[in-house]
């Protein structure tokens, strides 16, 4: 009677482990879902990113995580982290400030606690997939770094506003000569 107490319980404890691996299959076989995905440099900043063989490779790792699943997110983490440390260690001068080093760091540290996250012995789907949604802002927030790098300062705009007030009044002062 025990050994059949004991076959009943074994066969109710695969049971439960064959549910629980079903979902776990499921959830990293789900899409992921990265909100606001497409985020453009202005093109002063875009002109020097073309150039920059390393944030081309970035980029294109990042857009593959808008239309992918956590298996495929953990499959290419090994590779996600080594593409952004080489980022990280490629600024041209010209992108070099300490606002861009920043993010860039910060980028760099998800990229590692997503490669981290999935090498675990037991990787939880949903960790995977805040840690890529993470990645994916971290990217967006370097990008508009990037910007402002080329951003106008308040001096220039007033010194362009004068320039053109001057050239406003010089046209006046023409247009009333006739």
């Amino acid at each position: 009677m025990s050994i059949l107490v004991l076959i009943a319980c074994k066969t109710e404890q695969d049971a439960e482990d064959s549910i629980e691996n079903k979902q776990d299959t499921t959830a990293f076989q789900k899409k992921l879902k990265i909100e606001n995905p497409e985020f453009n440099l202005e093109p002063q900043a875009r002109k020097y990113a073309l150039n920059w063989v390393e944030y081309i490779t970035a980029q294109n790792e990042i857009r593959k995580l808008e239309n992918t699943t956590i298996n495929q997110v953990m499959h290419n983490a090994p590779a996600i982290a080594q593409i952004m440390e080489s980022l990280k260690n490629s600024v041209p001068d010209s992108l070099k400030s300490v606002p861009v080093a920043s993010r860039l760091n910060v980028v760099n540290t998800k990229a590692k606690l997503l490669q981290q996250y999935s090498g675990k012995q037991e990787p939880d789907a949903e960790d995977i997939a805040e840690t890529t949604r993470e990645l994916h802002q971290e990217f967006t927030n370097l990008k508009l770094q990037m910007n402002e790098i080329f951003l106008k300062t308040l001096e220039d705009f007033e010194k362009e506003l004068d320039e053109f007030e001057k050239m406003e009044r010089e046209q006046d002062s023409i247009s009333e000569e006739f």
